[in-house]
């Protein structure tokens, strides 16, 4: 009897290993894939969209909102999870271009506090203008899981992804650099979060 508890118990632990073995190699295993298929460059060719939404949280995005918005790739820019109290004035510094676009085609959004918030915000935002074409501004690293998060709050609507690349995240040779895989290995995690919330919970209207 204590024989067959001991291989019982061998068997489980030897289960155990296994399990978290395969979990592993294959989180390792996507995360690999991830990294290896974020953006690299921006987008040569944008079209023209309704829309424009910029997301906050990094250097350069808002450059490149006010870019597109500017050469007329749209027709209106929201800037979503702007931080409360900040103003267009604020905003406006160190802008070369588009400033003059602040005062009759930019909004500020200041209700979202993650990406899920920047999604339900924005899908408010068209619903109300009545906009169809999106340009997503964000950063490259960010892009996987913004374009799920806004597909699935607006499934009808047509997203052109405009990724962003800041100095201090090396995409090339990322591996080398132990900030930016720390960086990927977080985003890839919580992109994974997203697409099981996603998968079990469905559209988000």
């Amino acid at each position: 009897m204590a024989a067959t508890r001991a291989r019982h118990h061998t068997w489980l632990r030897r289960s155990v290993v296994l399990a978290i073995a395969t979990i592993i190699l294959l989180w390792l295993g996507g995360f690999l894939l991830f990294a290896a298929q974020l953006p690299r460059q921006m987008t040569a060719k944008p079209e023209v969209n309704d829309a424009i939404v910029v997301l906050t949280g990094g250097t350069g995005r808002l450059e490149v909102g006010l870019q597109l918005l500017s050469a007329g790739m749209g027709r209106n820019l929201l800037i979503s999870g702007v931080a409360p109290g900040t103003t267009t004035a604020e905003l406006r510094v160190g802008q070369k271009v588009g400033v003059d676009k602040f005062g009759c085609c930019v909004d500020l959004g200041y209700r979202a506090r993650d990406t899920r918030g920047n999604a339900i915000e924005t899908a408010l935002w068209m619903e109300r203008h009545g906009y169809r074409s999106l340009h997503l501004v964000t950063a490259s690293y960010h892009m996987p899981r913004s374009l799920l998060l806004f597909q699935r709050a607006m499934p009808n609507v047509v997203l052109q992804a405009n990724p962003v690349f800041t100095k201090h995240v090396k995409l090339a040779d990322w591996w080398f650099f132990p900030g930016t895989m720390r960086l990927l290995a977080m985003e890839y995690s919580k992109y994974l979060v997203s697409l099981l919330s996603v998968r079990l919970t469905g559209p988000e209207w």
